[in-house]
C-alpha cells in the first residue's frame, strides 16, 4: 500500500467526492452565520483599526512543493477541482471579513494573509477585485510558510499586534469530518484566544506547543485566534487510533485532533473555548463492491491510494466491519452515513 498523497490527481478526486458526499460545507457556512459573530463580538472593541491575520497553507517546505509544484504538474488533470478548492479559501476568508465589517461597520480593517502558494495568492486578489464593499479593508500577501512567518516575526524587536488570527485551511486534505461516521468538527478559541475548529495548518507543524506560543503572544487586547480542527472525538479520529499504524503515513503529517490541542494549551496555561461542528458522509458507496464512488472514498478515509484494491483482504474486512458500527456511523434509511 502507499500513502493516497504519492498520487496528487487521485487525491484530489477522492477530495472531491468526499465534498460530494458530506456536509462539510454546509457545517462551515453554518458556522459562519451563527458561531462566528459571537466569537468576534468584542475583537474590535475602542480600536480605530481591527488587524487580523490569516494563516494559510502549512509550516513546511511539503506545502509549498504541493502548492507550487505538484499542483502546477497536475494543472490540466485537476484544474477545476484545484480552482474550486482555491476559491473556497478564498470566500471562507471573505466572509469571515464581512462578518467583521457587520460587527464594526466603518471601522477601517487591515488584513494581511500569510500564504506559500503563489496561485492561491492570484486567487485571492482576483476574488478581492470582484468583491464589493472591500473599500475600508487593506489587503497585504505574504507568500512564506507559517513557520517562515514566524522566523521573520522573531526577527523584530517589536511584532504587530492582532485582533483576530485564523488558521482555517480548507485545501486539499480538509480531512476533518468524515461524514456520518460521526465525524464532527471541533471549533475552539483562544483568549488572548483560541477557538478551535479546523486548523490544517498544524498538521505540518513540527512543534505545535510552540507555534501555539507564539501566535497566542502576538494578540492585542480582546483578540482571539480561530483554529479549526478535527474532532477529538470523531469517527475519523477513532479509525485513525486504531488502524493507523496499519496504514500508509505521510512522515511530514501529525495526525493531531481537538483533544491533542486541548491538553497541549491546558499544559500552555492557556485560556481557551471549545465548540463542536457536525458534519457527516454518506459513505453507503464503500459498501458496493466495485462502486467508483465507494473506492475513491476508501481512498480518502484511509489516505491510501486504491485502498480497496491493494489493501490486506483482513485489514479491509476488519475496517468495513468497524464503519458499520454504532461508534462510528449511524443509518439512515438506505444510506450509511460516517
Amino acid at each position: 500500500m502507499r500513502s493516497l498523497f504519492s498520487d496528487h490527481s487521485r487525491y484530489v478526486e477522492s477530495f472531491r467526492r468526499f465534498l460530494n458526499n458530506s456536509t462539510e460545507h454546509q457545517c462551515m457556512q453554518e458556522f459562519m452565520d451563527k458561531k462566528l459573530p459571537g466569537i468576534i463580538a468584542r475583537i474590535g472593541d475602542k480600536k480605530a483599526e481591527i488587524k487580523i491575520l490569516s494563516v494559510g497553507g502549512g509550516a513546511g517546505k511539503h506545502d509549498s512543493i504541493q502548492a507550487d509544484v505538484v499542483l502546477e504538474k497536475e494543472l490540466r488533470v485537476t484544474h477545476l477541482d484545484l480552482e474550486a478548492a482555491r476559491r473556497l479559501q478564498s470566500e471562507i476568508d471573505l466572509q469571515i471579513l464581512s462578518k467583521v465589517q457587520a460587527q464594526y461597520p466603518g471601522i477601517f480593517i487591515n488584513n494581511e494573509v500569510v500564504e506559500p502558494s503563489a496561485e492561491q495568492i492570484v486567487k485571492y486578489q482576483e476574488l478581492v477585485a470582484k468583491t464589493s464593499n472591500m473599500e475600508n479593508i487593506k489587503f497585504s500577501w505574504h507568500k512564506e510558510t507559517s513557520s517562515e512567518y514566524q522566523e521573520r516575526m522573531l526577527e523584530e524587536e517589536s511584532p504587530p499586534k492582532w485582533d483576530f488570527i485564523h488558521m482555517i485551511q480548507q485545501q486539499y486534505r480538509s480531512a476533518g469530518e468524515i461524514g456520518n461516521f460521526l465525524p464532527s468538527v471541533n471549533l475552539a478559541t483562544i483568549y488572548g484566544y483560541i477557538y478551535i475548529s479546523h486548523l490544517e495548518m498544524l498538521y505540518y507543524v513540527k512543534n505545535i506547543p510552540a507555534t501555539l506560543k507564539f501566535f497566542h503572544g502576538l494578540l492585542a487586547d480582546n483578540a482571539k485566534i480561530l483554529i479549526i480542527l478535527v474532532s477529538g472525538t470523531s469517527g475519523w479520529e477513532k479509525l485513525w487510533k486504531k488502524y493507523g499504524s496499519r496504514l500508509p503515513r505521510d512522515d511530514l503529517c501529525q495526525y493531531v485532533t481537538s483533544s491533542d490541542l486541548a491538553q497541549i494549551l491546558d499544559d500552555l496555561s492557556i485560556k481557551y473555548e471549545c465548540y463542536d461542528l457536525l458534519s457527516t458522509m454518506d459513505i453507503t458507496d464503500c459498501f458496493i463492491d466495485g462502486n467508483e464512488n465507494g473506492e475513491l472514498l476508501w481512498d480518502f478515509l484511509t489516505e491510501t491510494c486504491n485502498f480497496s484494491k491493494t489493501a490486506p483482504l483482513n485489514l479491509k474486512m476488519e475496517i468495513m466491519k468497524d464503519l458499520q458500527e454504532p461508534e462510528f456511523s449511524v443509518k439512515k434509511e438506505a444510506a450509511l452515513d460516517s
